[in-house]
């Protein structure tokens, strides 16, 4: 059925105009941003706890990560607003159509941390502290792109900050090999949202905004594979270090085709190809994370070939 219509079952329809734009405002039908910073968070729950975490913990990061997300969507498009009516892909969001005001827009941020922060109830209090510097990088990252050259690595440390967390949760500490994944997938984010820069460079060269696309130039591509070459060397690192089975191993050359693939697209440097390829990142998140499931799940049967991390 419908959710709109559904809605409309219970609520005004005023009600449920608001509720929809909120919902655009969030990008409650785009779950790509969701799925690419939850699946480096699933990674390090589950290498943090040898296996399946803590089911509380899980459903706690897994929540607050659509949560935060969607607050961060919300302060981006609040940041954005004098931008997003001169950029193609972004003319028809809420704030460049006028369907939302600047007061709306601070209140509904406001409320997702705040039921982010509930999320954290559970959990330790090194999980809180950690929480803090999370927090400000999200919210404060799309204003990076008035003055920071490069703000997809501004992003990739917010995109990152749920793997120390996880550890946290998990574990009651930060090790060191929770920095080792926390670098490998800001690698890989500015990789990925480099290629989602490159779609819109043309306009962002217009309204006078930064993006590692521009600033990287006409070595853009060279960058991004660049950064895909040392995220694959940082998770062969990561493999080591937890001294990972064989179908660990079997995910880095479908990784590497996948990357390849990507390469392909870019290097015409479409506007649509390139948004496409930044979509199929997802399969890259989610290939490591069905590899390090299997993994664990192998060792627990006494199948595995790796050795436990402890």
């Amino acid at each position: 059925m419908n959710i709109k219509r559904l809605l409309l079952k219970v609520f005004s329809r005023h009600a449920v105009e608001r509720l929809v734009v909120y919902g655009r405002l969030m990008r409650v039908e785009k779950p790509i941003g969701v799925l690419l910073l939850l699946w480096p968070t699933l990674w390090a729950l589950w290498i943090a706890a040898e296996g399946p975490p803590s089911w509380d913990i899980l459903l706690a990061f897994v929540i607050g990560t659509f949560l935060m997300r969607s607050a961060g969507c919300v302060a981006n498009d609040f940041a954005d607003r004098h931008y997003d009516g001169a950029v193609e892909r972004t003319k028809n969001r809420p704030f460049a159509q006028g369907q939302v005001t600047k007061t709306e827009a601070i209140l509904l941020m406001l409320i997702l941390c705040m039921l982010s922060a509930l999320c954290l109830l559970p959990l330790n209090r090194l999980t809180w502290v950690m929480s803090l510097p999370a927090l400000f990088l999200a919210l404060s990252y799309p204003f990076t792109k008035r003055f920071f050259p490069l703000p997809q690595l501004y992003l990739g440390l917010a995109f990152s900050f749920g793997i120390p967390m996880a550890f946290a949760a998990q574990t009651e500490e930060v090790p060191s090999i929770a920095w080792l994944l926390f670098a490998a997938n800001a690698l890989w984010t500015l990789a990925y949202d480099t290629i989602y820069a490159m779609a819109d460079k043309e306009d962002d060269l217009k309204i006078g905004i930064k993006t590692s696309a521009i600033t990287f130039g006409n070595h853009d591509i060279a960058a991004v594979m660049l950064c895909h070459f040392w995220f694959n060397v940082l998770m062969v690192v990561v493999g080591i270090a937890i001294q990972a089975g064989v179908l660990y191993w079997l995910a880095l050359p479908v990784v590497i085709y996948l990357q390849w693939k990507q390469y392909q697209v870019i290097k015409t440097r479409d506007r649509i190809g390139c948004f496409h390829a930044f979509l199929d990142n997802n399969q890259i998140g989610l290939l490591w994370f069905v590899a390090l499931v299997c993994d664990y799940y192998l060792r627990w049967l006494g199948y595995g070939w790796g050795a436990p991390l402890r």
